[in-house]
Formats: C-alpha cells, structure tokens, sequence
C-alpha cells in the first residue's frame, strides 16, 4: 500500500457540492459577458497576468506577461489584445493555442488583493494597427495574443491575504539561490556559473525588448 491508498479522493460533482456546499446567487451569476468601465481601469492600471492555457489533450500550461501598467489593449467590450516581447522561445501556450483556443487570464495590480478574471477564445495575430499602442521602448510586439471575452469577473482577496503575497515582511528573495545559480542546478550544468551569472546580470535587462 503507498500513501495515495490511503487518499480520499473527491470523485464526482456531487461529492464536490456537498463538501463546498453552494455559492451565493451574487457569486454564481458575477460572470459578465463585457467589460464594465471598472474592468478596462483595472486593464489600465496592471503591469501583470497569467495566461493560462491547454493543447487538445488537456495538457496544460501558465505563462506569465507583464508590462508597462497598461499594457492590454482594449479593442472593443468583448475584445482584448495582449502584445509579446522576445522570450525563451519555447511558446508552450501559444502552440496549444493553435490547438486549442480557450484561455483563462488573470491580471494582478501591485499590492490589491483581488484580481480580474477572464476567461475566452484566443487567436494569434502577425500585425495590426493597434500594435502601435503597443511599443514600448521603440519596439513593437513580435505578435499579439487578441483575446474574445467570454466570460470576466473580479475574483476575492482570500488567497492573496493568506499567503500575505504584498506584506514586505515576508518577503525571503534569498531564501533560493539566484537565477544563474538554480539554471546552473537544473537545466545549464554544462555552462560556467561566471558565464550564467553574466547571462542574468545586467545586460539581462537590457534585451528585455529585443530579440
């Protein structure tokens, strides 16, 4: 017998229900279809969200974007596009995309609590003229994630207050060894820890914009 025997697992809806009990008609009918005035001011004013995303066998995966505050673009009330600067190049999220449209988005101010909350279909567009509202530092996106709203609503503040995420006291940056230290651990054995901490140090942040 291994540990997992001795689960009790959760198997149906119903077990589910019963264990949670039911939301609120408020909660359970929140979900807007459009964006209200107070959901393109809280686009405005996050720097940051995660995209969540599944290839068509529900392989799963979360990526985070961050930019300047602001950095969503609105197109329309059911519309929304996201620009993409130079990365890894993996793109992990953006080939279940191509396999698999729906995506759920999460975007994070900067010491709230809350968060905002949407779900809907995504396509990758190769340009645009709304592109132009988003360079930043002279440069363009590579391309952008344009985002059909099908479901949005603001989500609570328990699992930020818990974890206590904004409070500067629990902040522990050195509780890990750095990025140069953990990719020399993990997936870069082979490179010279000199040559990885060059890597992460301060020429990492001048190609932030650059391919």
């Amino acid at each position: 017998m291994t540990a997992l025997d001795e689960i009790g697992t959760i198997a149906s809806h119903d077990e589910l229900r019963a264990l949670l009990g039911s939301p609120t008609p408020r909660v359970a009918n929140k979900a807007r279809r459009t964006l209200h005035e107070v959901d393109r001011q809280w686009l405005a004013a996050s720097p940051f969200c995660l995209v969540a995303t599944a290839d068509a066998d529900g392989n799963c995966d979360v990526s985070p974007k961050g930019d300047p505050a602001g950095f969503t673009v609105v197109l329309d009330e059911r519309t929304i596009a996201i620009p993409e600067r130079p990365g890894n190049r993996r793109a992990d999220g953006f080939h279940n995309i191509l396999d698999n449209p729906h995506v759920g988005l999460i975007y994070l101010i900067p010491g709230r609590t809350d968060t905002l909350r949407i779900n809907g279909r995504a396509r990758l567009v190769r340009d645009a003229p709304f592109f132009e509202e988003m360079v930043v530092k002279g440069h363009r996106p590579q391309f952008a994630l344009v985002v059909e709203i099908d479901e949005i609503f603001s989500h609570c503040a328990k699992a930020f207050m818990r974890s206590q995420l904004w409070d500067p006291q629990t902040w522990q940056p050195d509780v890990l060894p750095s990025r140069a230290q953990l990719a020399k651990l993990t997936d870069a054995a082979d490179i010279p820890l000199a040559d990885l901490e060059r890597h992460y140090g301060p020429a990492y942040l001048e190609r932030l914009y650059r391919p």
